[in-house]
């Protein structure tokens, strides 16, 4: 099993930015690539940005690029998701994930972000 803990997140102003942290444990050699989705009200949960765990490619969401940027420290296997230049349709809840065959398949608890307009 794969266990995925969550950190950061909350209420910033438009044009802020924000860290969110996903700190892995378990079965960690399981994993082929690491991702944060998010999921707003009403709306289903959708995949924000990728990476994988070998060479660190990262792929990112339309709606996001440029302005947000992943990242991961395998040593300390966390993974981080950097935010700038939020909008309010950033509003969401953000949950961390791995990859362990084709799907994502282990999440965490989620964590808010909130952007103010």
């Amino acid at each position: 099993q794969v266990q995925l803990v969550e950190s950061g997140g909350g209420l910033v102003q438009t044009g802020g930015s924000l860290r969110v942290s996903c700190a892995a444990s378990g079965r960690i050699s399981s994993i082929n690539a690491m991702g944060w989705h998010r999921q707003a009200p009403g709306k289903q949960r959708e995949l924000v940005a990728s990476i994988t765990t070998t060479g660190g490619i990262p792929i990112y969401a339309d709606a996001v690029k440029g302005r947000f940027t992943i990242s991961r420290d395998n040593a300390k296997n966390t993974v981080y998701l950097q935010m700038n230049s939020l909008k309010p349709e950033d509003t969401a809840v953000y949950y961390c994930s791995a990859r362990r065959s084709v799907h994502f398949d282990a999440w965490g608890q989620g964590t808010q972000v909130t952007v103010s307009s």
